[in-house]
């Protein structure tokens, strides 16, 4: 079996274990954040969603490439996969940005969620591993996608990490705010790197007919 072909079969396994996470980290994440109305626990809840589908577009142009079809055909899935990713990033950023507003505005403040924080914990140490194997397969197949991916389970380290740290000060001392402010910390992150999958997808998408011209040639 060559590098590539291997390194394609390894992205599916890593795919597959994240996507069986993200259902954890979307139930929990959202049922407790609801009830404890914890605003980053509610986004870390969202962002398991966006990943599902991101997560679940990566597995179909990671299947794509493994029947082996052509590299025309891998490009289209590349571009497609690439600007999903990035647009269900800047989704995840405008949701964030509206619930921080309404709960700066209601001074709504988080609840103690043993659970909720104990998920964090555990994402907070699971989704830089997946992180960095998604970026290495990415570079291996040269799949900005699979890397684009990558940066969406870092993302979700950075929501653990804003979780366990809203959540916790906020139990400690009473700060209200801190919980949407802690929510808002990561939005710089998730815009910038939708925006660099959605350019990406269109600069493979200016490729491709190039690629179809010069087979004609």
């Amino acid at each position: 079996m060559t590098i590539p072909s291997l390194a394609v079969r390894q992205g599916l396994r890593i795919e597959a274990f994240s996507l069986g996470w993200m259902v954890v980290e979307a139930a929990i994440g959202i049922g407790v954040g609801v009830s404890a109305h914890a605003l980053a626990l509610q986004a870390f809840g969202v962002d398991s969603i966006i990943e599902l589908v991101s997560g679940g577009v990566l597995v179909w142009r990671l299947f794509v490439e493994a029947r082996g079809a052509s590299e025309q055909r891998i490009a289209a899935a590349e571009r497609r996969a690439s600007g999903i990713v990035g647009w269900a990033l800047l989704a995840l950023a405008g949701y964030i940005v509206a619930m921080a507003v309404i709960a700066l505005v209601t001074q709504g403040g988080a609840q103690p969620a043993r659970l909720g924080l104990g998920l964090a914990a555990v994402s907070a140490l699971i989704m830089p591993i997946l992180a960095r194997r998604k970026q290495t397969i990415g570079s291996q197949i040269d799949s900005a996608a699979l890397a684009a991916d990558g940066a969406c389970s870092m993302v979700c380290a950075y929501m653990a990490w804003t979780v366990l740290m809203g959540l916790g000060l906020t139990a400690l001392l009473g700060w209200w705010w801190l919980n949407p402010v802690a929510g808002l910390a990561v939005v710089y992150f998730i815009v910038k790197e939708g925006l660099e999958a959605v350019n990406e997808s269109r600069e493979t998408a200016v490729e491709v007919p190039d690629i179809a011209e010069g087979a004609q040639e």
